[in-house]
């Protein structure tokens, strides 16, 4: 009777991890998708890009699992506090000022910002546009460039929701620049070579870094994330993932 007992117990405790009891824990992860080459969707609805994939690699190194959820950048910063979302990853740039509102992992990608301007305006500096208006994304890096250069309520700065918005507007002549971060403006101008952009970053542009973000105090899912990033740099997944998006070597970031 005993071990009738003990088998049945033992068939129980296989039933109950059989039936995913013991499924690695998953998270909500928020991005936006209008920011290419960093994550945006394929027609089949499918967030792809790079932001995606090195989550994903994190998530694989730390034994997590994650679901992305399509999150328009404004207000997304809202969702993680509310708890919407457990992490959010979109290309954000790790400021002093957010930092206040969000705990931030190690850099990922070192960026900075880009001017890009059609083929007949060539400058050297934000301030060698003398005129028309420039476009940004309302609240990023280039918004901040913009406002500091022209004044935050400067009626020469066009604000938008989105990246493809800005340079839909640049295309059709709404603006005479667009102020956005070098990998996106870069993808732009290499897929779409008969536009004849021209780029430049302004000597005041500093070096930014990318970083992902989690609710205030969330010192347990930081951890996680960072060990999984310092995982994928050490064996080379970062790099590959790197060379996947911006087909050169990952430049070293800071540890």
């Amino acid at each position: 009777m005993f071990l009738k007992k003990a088998l049945l117990a033992s068939c129980a405790v296989l039933a109950f991890a059989a039936s995913g009891a013991f499924a690695a824990e998953q998270y909500i992860v928020g991005t936006g998708a209008t920011y290419r080459p960093f994550e945006y969707e394929t027609p089949q609805k499918e967030l792809v890009g790079f932001d995606v994939d090195l989550m994903r690699a994190i998530a694989k190194a730390e034994g997590f699992e994650v679901k992305f959820i399509n999150t328009p950048w404004e207000g997304i910063f809202a969702t993680v506090d509310k708890g919407d979302r457990d992490i959010i990853m979109s290309g954000i740039t790790i400021t002093d000022k957010r930092k206040e509102a969000v705990d931030f992992s190690k850099p990922y990608f070192l960026a900075h910002q880009l001017i890009l301007t059609q083929k007949d305006t060539k400058i050297e500096k934000l301030g060698d546009l003398k005129k028309g208006n420039v476009a940004v994304v309302n609240g990023s890096a280039g918004d901040i460039a913009a406002s500091t250069e022209f004044g935050k309520a400067s009626t020469r700065i066009r604000r938008f929701d989105n990246t493809p918005l800005a340079l839909e507007e640049l295309n059709q002549g709404g603006v005479a620049a667009v102020i956005g971060d070098v990998g996106v403006l870069n993808f732009y101008s290499l897929n779409n070579p008969d536009k004849h952009f021209n780029a430049a970053r302004d000597p005041a542009f500093k070096e930014q870094y990318f970083g992902i973000a989690v609710k205030k105090g969330n010192k347990a899912l930081i951890d996680k994330i960072n060990a999984g990033l310092d995982k994928v740099i050490a064996n080379g997944e970062y790099d590959k993932i790197y060379r996947k998006w911006f087909g050169t070597a990952a430049p070293k970031l800071p540890q």
